[in-house]
């Protein structure tokens, strides 16, 4: 899907790229981009898009570079937040002097948000400082899911760490240590994934601003202001890392302590057993000459005799905290 806008009274406007005498394009936005949208943007931006393999390398000088006096700039953001199954996609900004270009290969909602914005309203608009809106937008969406993953992460420790009350059971919510585990690898399933985007941001801004000597001075502004947002955000998502691998840890000692105190309960039974085993082995013998076969009372003798012999353990074992 090929999206092309063009700038009429410091305005965006969507253009028809079928007219006969396309205007002068602003932005090109290039959504899963086809072998006819690759050969339009050839034709009315001077320019070559990328294939999703190379938008894909990780190397920064296949992310990073200059071709025909246009800047190629590829990082990956995080798409799918608002359902189960977030996932990095890359994103290319091809910035021209005269034109923008991205390339994507994901629905990402900071860029609709962008249109919808610039659509409505009135501003300076050059292909700059369309570029500084789309990647705003970006920091802003990583922000807001990294105050909401903060919050699960304060949620997810008050339920590890719940006290457990004096019937045995937590003060709150049942602690169900393996559901924990699996929203703790969820929670740092997607910090590592706001971590890379806003590493690749970083990397794509630095880049940048080496090459902005003849940017205007508010957008040279506007990039410090955000390079200065990007490390703030990378230095949370690394705090909330620190915290989340903090609570696995917790979680996993937690269930090693319930695992050790389920072992330690069928030890003290089969110790405090032993005994009236014992005893009901020696009154099982067949021998002759066993005077309590033949008591009256022998067989309560013996039954009382195990049943005493099997309270004592578990007294001595609670007089010393074992239980």
């Amino acid at each position: 899907m090929f999206n092309a806008f063009v700038r009429e009274a410091d305005r965006l406007v969507r253009a028809d790229i079928g007219a006969a005498n396309p205007p002068a394009i602003l932005w090109a936005d290039i959504v899963h981009p086809t072998a006819d949208d690759a050969a339009n943007a050839a034709a009315l931006l001077g320019i070559s898009i990328p294939t999703l393999p190379e938008m894909q390398e990780i190397e920064p000088s296949a992310r990073l570079y200059e071709e025909v006096g246009a800047q190629f700039m590829t990082v990956p953001i995080v798409v799918g937040l608002d359902g189960d199954a977030p996932r990095l996609a890359p994103v290319t900004f091809i910035l021209g002097a005269a034109s923008l270009a991205t390339v994507r290969h994901a629905e990402a909602a900071p860029f609709e948000q962008v249109v919808a914005r610039r659509l409505r309203t009135n501003g300076a608009t050059t292909a700059e400082t369309l570029m500084l809106d789309l990647i705003e937008a970006i920091v802003d969406r990583v922000a807001d899911v990294l105050e909401r993953s903060a919050l699960h992460c304060d949620t997810v420790s008050r339920d590890v760490f719940a006290r457990k009350a004096a019937g045995g059971g937590t003060e709150g919510p049942a602690r169900d240590l393996e559901a924990m585990l699996g929203r703790i690898g969820r929670e740092g399933d997607l910090l590592t994934k706001l971590r890379e985007c806003l590493v690749g941001l970083a990397r794509m801004l630095s880049y940048h601003s080496t090459r902005s000597e003849g940017s205007a001075r508010e957008a040279r502004a506007r990039l410090k202001t955000i390079q200065r947002d990007v490390q703030a955000l990378t230095d949370h998502a690394s705090f909330l890392s620190g915290k989340i691998n903090f609570l696995l840890d917790a979680t996993l000692g937690l269930i090693n302590l319930e695992q050790n105190q389920i072992i330690k309960i069928f030890t003290v039974a089969a110790v405090a057993f032993l005994p009236p085993t014992l005893i009901a082995s020696i009154y099982g013998m067949n021998f002759d000459l066993m005077p309590e076969l033949r008591w009256q009372y022998g067989y309560p003798f013996a039954i009382g005799l195990m049943l005493v012999s099997s309270i004592l353990p578990f007294a001595y074992f609670r007089k010393r905290g074992w239980l």
